[in-house]
């Protein structure tokens, strides 16, 4: 569809339609329960409970998970937070619903006396837990659940409040309707005050629904409730300039995506609350808590997966390293809960030391986060507190005290990280307090640096890839928890196996997704291998004795050892082409393999063993160390060593290209290029988004080269490229201040403002290209935020760019994309590597700007609804 203007406009669609229909339809599933237990006297039982467990898992958690992921696909902090947030609350309270369905002995339905006379609540009480098996404790751990979500909905509902006015009201009846669901479970009355609120939530999501259904058709906002907030969030605070200024250290993250940074703290209160309610000995046995640990872990692998995608080294391994270490936790208390005593559990833990491998990586995150802003620095000091405090040579009566009491702690802390972080990422600045940052990224860097005293030739110096970090910590942690000596006891080896199957398998899993993802050289070869590695010796070594394994199934384990020693040897030869810290790696993980071999055959020796596996743990903490601070500063600060092997490479001179090549970074090329476009050339340049075709406007006929060269359509207007808004000031347009301030907040950026044309064009520039950009009335104005782009605008005046593609294919993301595609018919081609972005730029039309409107024409890597809110802010600053 083309808009007037003739710039394309495109529909997307609003995951806040499915998000909120999910959280309705799951209260109205609760809300029949309880309508239907207050009027017949008799509540859900067995398998009524056990559906609407199903059903609240498929609705509640699964759909609006999706919702969850669509919104931070979209840029939507608050939406993506809020609705993964509430798909695990409602996916651990179905989880809840079925331990009680699957759990529950009926009552005596022929006793009509007990039923007329007995009222609701004793009725609930009547209905017995199944007590042949470990008690599960559903009631006390529901509870201890749902707390933890009651703050931290009220936290969303206000938090809502800065957007819109719909979501509040949802998520509001939501944090009523908790409290009151958790009041249910231990009297029955407070089940009817839950079943109204949670007709209201069902109201108040059909109405929003269809706000965003409508307003995703029109295009624009029917019914009232989105688009204006109730109130202003910067009312909140105002901007602390020392906090602000740690958040640009890092190195640009990819603004495709919504930051997951709450999420990641939202996910850190929900769990250590949970434990501390365990931990004071609220409910002895965790097998129904276990659940709702989990379900919050795997939010919270989320959060780090997001994070990577958003190039975020530092919170997709600070997330992930969570996220084990709850799991992990969770299960092991699991295994105490049903297979042993504590006081057995605390006879044998003092053999495991997989902990101090946590408290190690703990420490690590206290260093790299120096530079980061103080409460990210308090966050991981008091999560050390946590990991020391299930040091497992702590004895057993200070052990549960000393862990309730530092996840109190630290659930304050995340909670009111998640605040802090929700409140500044919808605002975009620092309005909530988070202290300033501790150590300048540059001293950081100095002291770091020290560590490379080698003067080894380092692989490429840019830094490690961003899964390698997570690689080294799941190995490691497995590596130093399957440490054991022959005199280790059956109790030893269940508590053993969550901690090296989680860290091993499940989340070197995840490990392996994110390094094909990546698309790393040899995929997820080496991650993958090791999953399987971990994952039979945790069912062999460990587990052997609940499996019964037989001696014709160790002869299989054999087999497979020997398999295993093939695989990896070939994987040794793979690490030489990586660094020596890989290749240490896969070596000592060969000796390893062979003890395995030798146990198989009742041969193990321990000590070869034991030492190995120590060495392995060293060796990953170092990598997990050095590829983080390598891949959060994008150099090698910390070494890993050469390749022993080095690919030949072909000398640039003895490949021929199609058309004169420039290389970005010397000045020598950029005045090359624009020599090209002074003397009527087409290039293919760089800018912020993707690869671009560029001619210069003092030259129309270059411009109409360009619609040959792409078979680009007439009817098509090509946009301008100048170098800053100063430049642009210097023609003098007649814009409003709205427009001027609008332009400066997005502009050096990834937006694109159509604006009226006219004389000023002239002043500009543009001169003989006047009729050759833009329509009649408007013409498109594009402000890289890209140094070489810049400065060659600062060359040549003004540029007439489009994407550098041939009509209606895929955009050029990559130098050689453009020259293989386009080489043979243009004069240049200054190459900058792989672009910053995978899509163009956002399209803002800003015709209408002063009737106080703008439209989104076409959005690109800048998200339509950041677009908003940068407009929103900048029109509310002018009143």
């Amino acid at each position: 569809m083309a808009s007037a203007s003739g710039f394309p406009a495109s529909f997307y669609g609003e995951p806040g339609v499915l998000g909120l229909l999910a959280n309705g339809i799951s209260a109205f599933l609760v809300l029949l329960q309880n309508f239907h237990g207050a009027r017949t006297g008799v509540p859900a039982e067995g398998v009524e409970n056990i559906l609407a467990g199903v059903h609240l898992i498929l609705i509640g958690g699964v759909c609006q998970l999706v919702a969850g992921l669509l919104s931070f696909r979209k840029y939507d902090h608050l939406s993506g937070t809020s609705f993964v947030g509430y798909a695990a609350l409602w996916g651990s309270y179905g989880a809840t619903r079925i331990f009680l369905g699957a759990n529950q002995q009926s009552p005596n339905i022929f006793n009509q006396s007990a039923m007329i006379n007995g009222t609701f609540q004793d009725l609930y009480a009547n209905i017995s837990v199944n007590q042949t098996d470990i008690p599960m404790y559903i009631k006390e751990s529901a509870i201890a659940g749902l707390v933890p979500y009651i703050l931290l909905s009220f936290l969303l509902a206000f938090c809502s409040a800065t957007v819109n006015y719909i979501m509040p009201f949802v998520f509001g009846a939501i944090t009523l309707t908790l409290i009151f669901e958790a009041v249910g479970l231990v009297a029955g009355w407070a089940l009817v005050v839950s079943g109204v609120l949670e007709l209201l939530i069902l109201l108040f999501a059909i109405y929003g629904s269809s706000a965003l259904l409508i307003k995703g058709l029109a295009q624009r906002y029917v019914l009232k409730g989105f688009g204006n907030p109730l109130f202003n969030v910067l009312l909140l605070g105002t901007t602390n300039a020392s906090s602000s200024q740690s958040l640009g250290q890092e190195k640009k993250k990819n603004t495709k995506y919504a930051e997951p940074m709450a999420l990641g703290f939202f996910c850190d209160t929900v769990s250590p609350f949970i434990f501390a309610f365990y931990a004071f000995g609220y409910f002895p046995s965790i097998p129904v808590a276990a659940i709702w640990i989990s379900i919050n872990s795997a939010a919270q692998l989320l959060s780090s997966y997001y994070a990577y995608l958003r190039q975020d080294c530092y919170h997709a391994t600070k997330f992930g390293l969570h996220c084990v270490f709850w799991l992990v936790k969770t299960w092991e208390e699991y295994v105490v809960s049903v297979t042993i005593s504590r006081t057995e559990a605390g006879e044998v833990r003092h053999a495991m030391v997989g902990n101090w491998f946590f408290l190690s990586a703990a420490l690590v995150f206290c260093i790299t986060s120096l530079n980061k802003d103080t409460l990210e620095l308090v966050h991981n000091s008091f999560f050390v507190l946590v990991t020391i405090s299930t040091i497992s040579q702590i004895p057993i009566d200070r052990y549960y005290i000393f862990f309730g009491v530092t996840c109190s702690l630290f659930t304050l802390l995340s909670f009111y990280g998640t605040f802090a972080r929700l409140i500044n990422t919808i605002a975009e600045k620092s309005l909530i307090p988070v202290g300033p940052q501790p150590v300048s990224t540059e001293s950081l860097q100095k002291y770091l640096s020290y560590l490379r005293r080698s003067k080894l030739d380092e692989p490429e110096d840019k830094g490690s890839q961003l899964p390698d970090a997570l690689f080294y910590l799941s190995n490691g942690v497995a590596a130093l928890s399957a440490i054991h000596n022959g005199q280790s006891g059956l109790a030893f080896f269940d508590l053993t196996v969550p901690w090296v199957f989680i860290p091993g398998a499940i989340i070197q899993a995840y490990v392996s997704r994110l390094q094909v993802q990546g698309g790393q050289r040899f995929g997820s070869v080496i991650p993958s291998f090791y999953v399987a590695i971990w994952a039979t010796w945790s069912w062999f070594r460990f587990a052997g004795h609940r499996l019964q394994i037989s001696t014709e199934s160790a002869n299989g384990f054999a087999a497979g050892a020997i398999a295993f020693l093939v695989i990896n040897a070939f994987l040794i030869l793979v690490a030489t082409y990586g660094n020596l810290v890989l290749l240490a790696l896969t070596t000592i993980m060969e000796v390893i393999i062979v003890c395995f071999l030798l146990s198989t055959f009742e041969r193990l020796p321990y000590q070869l063993e034991v030492a190995m596996l120590a060495i392995f743990a060293i060796i990953c903490l170092y990598g997990m160390l050095a590829s983080l601070v390598n891949s959060i500063f994008s150099k090698t600060l910390i070494p890993v060593g050469p390749s022993l092997i080095k690919d030949k490479k072909k000398k640039e001179s003895e490949t021929t290209y199609p058309c004169f090549i420039a290389k970005s970074r010397e000045t020598s090329g950029l005045l090359k290029i624009a020599k090209l476009l002074e003397n009527n050339g087409v290039c293919g340049i760089p800018t912020d988004t993707v690869y671009a075709l560029a001619a210069s406007c003092k030259n129309p006929s270059a411009i109409e080269k360009i619609y040959s060269i792409k078979d680009r359509p007439a009817e098509k207007p090509i946009c301008i490229c100048i170098s800053s808004v100063e430049q642009l000031v210097t023609a003098k347009p007649p814009f409003s201040p709205l427009l001027w301030e609008f332009m400066r907040n997005v502009y050096p950026g990834g937006i694109s403002c159509i604006v009226p044309k006219g004389e000023w064009l002239l002043k500009l520039g543009v001169g003989p290209a006047y009729d050759r950009v833009g329509t009649r009335e408007s013409i498109m104005i594009r402000v890289p935020d890209h140094t070489a782009t810049a400065h060659l605008c600062e060359f040549t005046g003004p540029l007439a760019i489009t994407s550098a593609n041939p009509s209606g294919e895929a955009d050029s993301t990559h130098h050689d994309m453009v020259i293989n595609r386009l080489g043979h018919k243009i004069e240049g081609v200054l190459c900058d590597g792989e672009s910053n972005e995978v899509v163009a730029s956002t399209v803002v039309n800003c015709l209408k700007i002063d009737e106080g409107t703008i439209s989104i024409l076409r959005e690109g890597c800048v998200p339509a609804l950041k677009v908003r809110q940068i407009f929103e802010r900048v029109k509310s600053n002018m009143l």
